[in-house]
């Protein structure tokens, strides 16, 4: 029996710019497994997951091997039926699939194999980074002009290597058996939007430098435009790679939106950077006085967000957008974020929880921080007295109100002057469109002007702590 190469993937499903499948298929005969390791992930990533492996067994040549979890058994089988060479892991930014990194590069010392680990989520390691006294950044310029810029150029891609992968006599369990889509057939209407793999990932790119780079550093606030990349799904099961996405809009020629782009990568580092030295930041306030905030919980409040029934027209759009597609504009995101946390008063981490079983992008730095961020609980986050104006916002972003009559289509025939705030038209007026407040849409759930009077009363007690 020859010696053969195991990579272990946990996500990173892609063939180009995959830096431990390269350097394993150049040192000789490989073998890929991915690695499921019962993670602990939303039930809109789940499909997106399964779908992704379904393209990646595909390009494989159907030689992937999948696993549940990297169990002491499964590890002593692999020396027993496979003579292991050496293991190649891309690193892994988790907490979840870190723990199954570790468990491996363990089982390599214990048994004098050698294991590879490369960096491939994230363009720099958050241990590189770091302040002149050595403590890590807790703001975002300085982390990203100071720390990241100077420090190095994001590695260039790997190129794609000739996919001749050898199978294992280790038994694979089928992707079935991973048993990631519901019960409940939801998720049929939201996967036909979408292209799950790598090509599609390409395409999305494609597309994005076509016809949203130019516009992007001010079109980029209007949801109903398609001037954002839409490529966080694909970053976060590694199907682009964000080294090949930070060379690729780096040569191209539009300087200013090319920069505003760049810099928003530069966040995604941020937040990974902020889980991987503060491990508590998606369950505890970054910001300690935030402890004894007086948040409130009315579970039939909280559910009217979640399902899009709020009354407001920008918030629930945005609410139903993430419900139909897995995804929201991040304008949006910012919106109902600001209206959960400041005019509902409920704690940012139910909003991050939603979030989490519903979008296809959802990821452990990204998520926690930017709800923290929203909240003004987090590192670098909005000053507390930030609260959005859902109605100016929706003037300011969908003027014709586009968005708005997309995912809320009870409103579709309401003039445009009572659109953004339906509440203040005269009642036969909207009964003139067939909209009835409190039967055919709902009445708003909070009033807007005293409920940023509460936040602002409540965001005053921490300065008393």
């Amino acid at each position: 029996m020859s010696q053969k190469n195991i990579v272990f993937l946990f996500n990173n499903l892609r063939v180009s710019d995959n830096p431990a499948l390269y350097h394993s298929i150049k040192d000789g005969d490989t073998s890929v497994i991915y690695n499921y390791g019962n993670q602990n992930i939303g039930a809109a990533s789940k499909v997106w997951l399964h779908h992704s492996l379904i393209e990646f067994k595909k390009q494989l040549n159907h030689a992937l091997n999948i696993q549940n979890d990297c169990s002491e058994e499964l590890l002593n089988n692999l020396i027993k039926k496979d003579k292991i060479k050496s293991i190649y892991l891309n690193r892994s930014i988790t907490p979840d699939q870190a723990y199954e990194m570790k468990k491996i590069i363990e089982f390599g010392k214990n048994n004098e194999i050698p294991v590879y680990c490369y960096e491939s989520e994230s363009l720099w390691h958050p241990d590189e980074i770091h302040k002149n006294d050595g403590t890590p950044y807790k703001v975002f310029t300085p982390f990203y002009r100071k720390g990241c810029l100077p420090h190095s150029v994001p590695r260039k891609p790997y190129p794609t290597p000739n996919l001749n992968i050898s199978t294992l006599n280790i038994r694979s369990l089928n992707i079935e058996d991973l048993n990631l889509l519901p019960s409940i057939r939801w998720d049929k209407q939201l996967v036909d939007l979408w292209d799950i793999s790598e090509e599609g990932a390409h395409k999305q790119l494609n597309e994005f430098i076509e016809v949203g780079l130019t516009n992007y550093k001010e079109g980029r606030n209007f949801p109903a435009k398609p001037y954002i990349s839409k490529l966080s799904p694909y970053l976060h099961f590694g199907q682009l790679s964000i080294n090949e996405l930070w060379h690729i809009i780096l040569n191209q020629e539009d300087s200013k939106s090319k920069d505003h782009f760049l810099s928003e990568l530069g966040w995604r580092e941020f937040s990974i950077y902020l889980l991987h030295h503060f491990k508590n930041l998606q369950t505890e306030n970054f910001q300690k006085k935030f402890d004894k905030f007086p948040w409130k919980y009315d579970e039939k409040t909280l559910q009217n967000w979640q399902k899009g029934q709020t009354g407001i027209p920008i918030v629930d759009a945005g609410m139903r957008e993430l419900y139909t597609t897995g995804f929201m504009h991040n304008r949006s995101r910012m919106i109902v974020g600001s209206f959960l946390v400041k005019n509902l008063l409920i704690d940012w981490r139910h909003g991050e929880r939603w979030f989490w079983d519903c979008l296809f992008d959802a990821d452990h730095a990204s998520n926690s921080a930017s709800w923290q961020w929203v909240a003004g609980s987090g590192a670098d986050a909005a000053p507390y007295f930030r609260i959005f104006n859902p109605v100016t916002q929706a003037a300011k972003f969908d003027p014709d109100g586009e968005y708005i009559k997309k995912y809320v289509p009870e409103l579709k025939k309401c003039p445009l002057k009572y659109l953004f705030a339906p509440w203040e038209a005269p009642d036969h007026e909207l009964r003139a469109f067939g909209i009835i407040l409190g039967e055919t849409y709902p009445k708003p759930i909070v009033d807007l002007k005293k409920s940023r009077e509460s936040a602002l009363e409540a965001f005053q007690l921490l300065k008393q702590t």
